[in-house]
């Protein structure tokens, strides 16, 4: 009877190195990397807990990075905010938001994609003074109120000073022209709206008939981000709320 020798130790360490890659590699090809989320935290991408894009040094094994979408999101804001649309690289988004790039897209979509939750985020937070706004009483104390809050808002500081809606997207190239549509959407809603009020004062008799709504709208939107563009070079709140009074001696109104 012939006995079977025995495999050799390397022969045997190749066998296992091979059967371990193709272990591997039918596991990737049969689960799908997605996000996933629990009790409103975002966890990186992954693929049966082996993280994607994490260094060993971040992670602890079995237990995906967690962050808030909330906090990721305003500081996602305040890079665009003060970089601009197209000087926020995606470098400088993920190391404020402290998240990976895969983390990023699975949460919250390409940069175009995050860029339209920031400006969402900025209508609801530091610009929702303008909507507030809109609920006044009388057409004087609607604009007086934009413009008010414009000087106070492009100022603060807890915030970059200036507008987003403003200076984020003015002049971009080929890259920059889907953000740049967004804010044109965006400015051009908020004419609209400030139309829309108007034209509902003038027919409660609450706004002059020699004023034109669409031309007061422009007119109210016009300086308020003028005073914003002025606060992105430096001037202060205190400098700036005189110029929205003096402004509001331009048009005429009923309660005057």
């Amino acid at each position: 009877m012939r006995l079977r020798r025995s495999p050799s130790l390397s022969t045997q360490v190749i066998d296992v190195f091979v059967g371990f890659v193709a272990d591997f590699s039918e596991m990737l090809t049969s689960e799908v990397a997605r996000p996933s989320r629990r009790r409103g935290i975002w966890t990186a991408w992954s693929v049966s807990g082996i993280m994607i894009g994490m260094s060993a040094s971040q992670t602890k094994p079995g237990r995906p990075r967690e962050f808030d979408p909330d906090d990721a999101l305003e500081q996602a804001m305040r890079v665009f905010w003060a970089k601009g649309y197209e000087g926020a690289s995606l470098t400088d988004l993920t190391e404020a938001m402290g998240i990976t790039r895969s983390s990023m897209y699975a949460a919250f979509g390409n940069k175009d994609e995050l860029f339209q939750r920031v400006v969402e985020r900025y209508t609801e937070g530091p610009a929702s003074y303008g909507f507030r706004a809109l609920s006044e009483p009388t057409a004087r104390e609607v604009a007086q109120s934009i413009l008010r809050g414009a000087a106070a808002a492009s100022t603060s500081r807890e915030t970059p000073h200036g507008c987003l809606g403003v200076q984020a997207a003015l002049s971009v190239g080929n890259n920059g022209l889907a953000a740049q549509k967004v804010l044109i959407d965006w400015r051009q809603d908020g004419t609209a709206r400030l139309e829309a009020r108007f034209l509902r004062a003038r027919a409660e008799g609450d706004l002059p008939e020699t004023e034109d709504p669409r031309t007061l709208a422009t007119y109210i939107t016009t300086v308020a981000y003028g005073i914003a563009v002025q606060a992105a070079t430096g001037k202060s709140e205190a400098e700036l709320r005189p110029v929205a009074d003096m402004a509001m001696n331009a048009a005429s109104w009923s309660h005057d």
